[in-house]
């Protein structure tokens, strides 16, 4: 009878092979220890994030999971790759979110800071949507509603890699993970009781994260969703002088105009942020590379 050979590479027939084959392994381990971890509920400690900060996974704020859409604008993605770093793989099913959206997350993670991540918070919703600056009448009751639906029904894989190329970790692939796990509405008690998905701990590990100055948000005027968009953006980066090229800009504004209209409207957008004190000397001019590029300083 003829035995059968092993195809796995061993240490003397294939040295590097076998170095490979253990080097996956290892990402396996570190991936399937992370999914573990997230399942935990543990509380979230965010440094710096006190009354004034609200807090975003960086690989989320630098994405077009939330863009400065207009009315009507919204998509349905299936699986959709987001605009993002190279440095980050984002696929998305859901309804496309605007920066309404995205101030309901950050508030939502705000109240959440001081419970164990996949444990139910119970929120007043009038005293909710006054945190945002927003009107407490029936249309804005019922914009909440619809809004908190389509968060828990928003869903996320999300790959972020490393400086070599490698995985440093991966969600939503074999657990499913929802930008909101779930919620309630208490009629009587006008209340909401929402979830947190646990894995939102791993987006919000090794200090990931942007912190947004919250009155200065606020601050921003209606209609002037661009500049929030950008504000979470100059959040992302320590660095003082930061450069974007306007294509990948208009890209993850989901913008489908003319690149001269953008232009325009982002040039207002910058001078809002200015106005607010969140950026100076904001210009777009040529990179080194002949490209056009949006510069301001982070202040």
């Amino acid at each position: 009878m003829r035995q059968l050979t092993s195809t796995v590479p061993d240490r003397k027939s294939d040295p590097f092979a076998f170095i490979k084959r253990l080097e996956l392994e290892a990402q396996g381990r570190v991936a399937e220890k992370a999914r573990q971890n997230a399942s935990t509920p543990i509380q979230m400690f965010l440094p710096g994030m006190d009354e004034f900060m609200r807090a975003m996974p960086n690989q989320v704020a630098r994405s077009s999971l939330f863009a400065p859409i207009v009315n009507g604008g919204r998509k349905m993605h299936c699986g959709t790759e987001l605009v993002s770093r190279k440095d980050a793989v984002l696929e998305y099913w859901g309804e496309q979110l605007d920066e309404a959206d995205a101030d309901i997350v950050l508030q939502l993670v705000f109240e959440a800071r001081n419970e164990a991540l996949g444990q139910p918070v119970t929120i007043n919703r009038a005293a909710f949507l006054r945190a945002m600056k927003r009107s407490t009448g029936k249309h804005d009751y019922l914009w909440l509603h619809r809004r908190m639906k389509a968060l828990t029904a928003a869903t996320l894989v999300v790959e972020a890699k490393a400086s070599d190329g490698s995985t440093k970790y991966r969600i939503g692939d074999t657990k499913t993970f929802h930008i909101l796990a779930g919620f309630s509405y208490d009629s009587k008690k006008e209340a909401y009781t929402y979830t947190l998905d646990p894995q939102w701990r791993v987006l919000f590990g090794n200090r990931e994260f942007a912190l947004i100055d919250w009155p200065r948000r606020l601050m921003i005027r209606r209609g002037q969703n661009m500049a929030k968009t950008l504000q979470r953006l100059v959040a992302t980066s320590s660095n003082r002088e930061q450069p974007y090229a306007l294509d990948w800009l208009k890209a993850k504004m989901q913008y489908t105009g003319r690149m001269r209209d953008f232009r325009i409207a982002l040039v207002r957008a910058m001078r809002e942020l200015e106005r607010v004190k969140v950026i100076a000397k904001s210009r777009i001019e040529q990179s080194t590379k002949g490209k056009e590029q949006a510069v301001w300083t982070k202040l």
